[in-house]
């Protein structure tokens, strides 16, 4: 199986994060990692074994056959562009792009040179969400809950919760019931950062199931939890600890049945770069498309009356 040679670009918390698992797939060569200072680009590298890269413009000449966006949102656009234009399969870090726009022109230029385009919801790939999504198989589900959480991150500062955290939870919610958003209630707040730290956000979908996220970075400890009820049953999961209970026949007296739900001990960046790989490499439509990222990101900023 040919080898592929695929770069990082953006050596902050996720890139570092791709780079380590890009080194546990097999055929799979990091060969360059991109950061526009130059110490950074140089300790990644060497840590990988790969080539530092400190300019967008030498990183989309490296001969990739692939590479990882993990640089600001708004560089999403221009660097992806570039890469696809050159024949680069890219996976792209959430959100898509700063704007629809620019996320427009991704969809487009990975359609125009016949390229991947995947966009890294990596939360789709948590065990804890896939045992999710095969204990509500064939259910009707009625209402889903989910609380992502924790104490306010110093590293943010050009985004809020909603494009920071929220999305996540707005791919899960479109994931797990197949269908599309088409109506938003926002509440947002804001306490220590230049924007929202507090988010409550209702949907209603296009197949009737209501959805509620509650966000924020006002919590002093971090919470990840999903709840999705549906006519018969009622799962709950703990998106950390992968622990998932589905709770269900409801007797007269109120009381429910329950039951662990098996979720495999997989790493979802792991699972994710393979579902990446897998793509490229099969030619199949990847796991999380452009227009995923699109349809998140136009709900998101519906969110924020953007």
């Amino acid at each position: 199986m040919q080898t592929l040679k695929i770069g990082v670009a953006g050596a902050g918390v996720m890139g570092r994060n791709h780079a380590r698992v890009l080194t546990d797939i097999r055929d799979v060569n990091l060969t360059h990692v991109f950061d526009p200072d130059a110490v950074v680009a140089q300790g990644v590298a060497e840590a990988y074994g790969a080539s530092p890269v400190t300019s967008a413009e030498a990183f989309a000449e490296a001969g990739l056959d692939a590479a990882v966006i993990a640089t600001p949102n708004r560089t999403h656009a221009d660097l992806g562009v570039a890469l696809l234009e050159r024949g680069v399969h890219v996976l792209v870090e959430k959100p898509i792009a700063a704007t629809v726009e620019d996320a427009q022109r991704l969809i487009d230029a990975a359609k125009a040179n016949d390229r991947v385009l995947m966009v890294g919801q990596v939360e789709r790939f948590n065990p804890a969400v896939e045992a999710v999504k095969r204990a509500i198989k064939d259910e009707d589900v009625i209402s889903i809950q989910i609380t992502r959480a924790g104490p306010f991150p110093p590293r943010m500062g050009e985004v809020g919760v909603v494009i920071d955290l929220a999305v996540h939870d707005i791919d899960i919610i479109r994931h797990l019931t197949d269908s599309e958003i088409v109506e938003v209630q926002p509440q947002l707040a804001r306490t220590k950062a230049e924007r929202e730290d507090t988010a409550l956000l209702q949907f209603r979908l296009a197949n009737g199931t209501i959805a509620h996220i509650t966000t924020n970075w006002v919590t002093p400890y971090k919470t990840r939890t999903l709840q999705v009820a549906t006519k018969a049953k009622f799962v709950v999961a703990d998106l950390m600890t992968r622990q998932v209970t589905e709770y269900f026949g409801q007797q007269p007296d109120g009381t429910y049945s329950t039951r662990g739900v098996h979720s495999w001990p997989n790493e979802p960046l792991k699972k994710e770069l393979e579902a990446f790989d897998h793509a490229i490499r099969t030619g199949e439509t990847p796991a999380v498309t452009g227009e995923d990222g699109l349809r998140n990101l136009e709900v998101a900023l519906r969110c924020l009356g953007e």
